[in-house]
């Protein structure tokens, strides 16, 4: 199995590799993922193929699954960063993109949950765009 990606948390209390490839990457606009990144959106890679392996931190992670929901969220701890997790039972291996320090290698598959986004989530393609921080 080829090394896929490497990635951490924001302190860089937890560290991983990822070995294998992606089957999916979705863009979930729900109202829980919303309040899960506190954006527009989560940014999810999922593999039912592909294999983590944690190189430090592991005991910094934290992972709540919402009763009666199969929406899971793992972070770290130390920086609240959002962490992959293994879900359906071990089956599903499923990475925040953002936790990524290496190329994703793929685009987005799909927005989901797409009518249920934030009102201001529309049309942001015309937003201004700025490189820097603002002044």
């Amino acid at each position: 199995m080829k090394h896929l990606a490497s990635g951490r948390c924001l302190c860089g209390a937890a560290r991983f590799e990822i070995a294998g490839e992606w089957e999916s990457f979705f863009l979930c606009h729900c109202a829980r993922c919303r309040k899960d990144t506190g954006t527009a959106h989560a940014a999810n890679l999922f593999s039912s193929r592909a294999e983590i392996t944690w190189l430090s931190g592991r005991e910094t992670i934290k992972t709540f699954q919402l009763p009666g929901t199969r929406h899971v969220r793992s972070f770290c701890t130390e920086c609240g960063s959002a962490l992959p997790s293994l879900q359906l039972d071990g089956a599903l291996l499923v990475v925040p993109a953002g936790s990524l320090d290496t190329e994703v290698g793929i685009r987005p598959t799909a927005h989901i949950s797409y009518a249920s986004r934030a009102s201001w989530d529309d049309r942001l393609d015309a937003v201004e765009k700025i490189d820097e921080l603002p002044s």
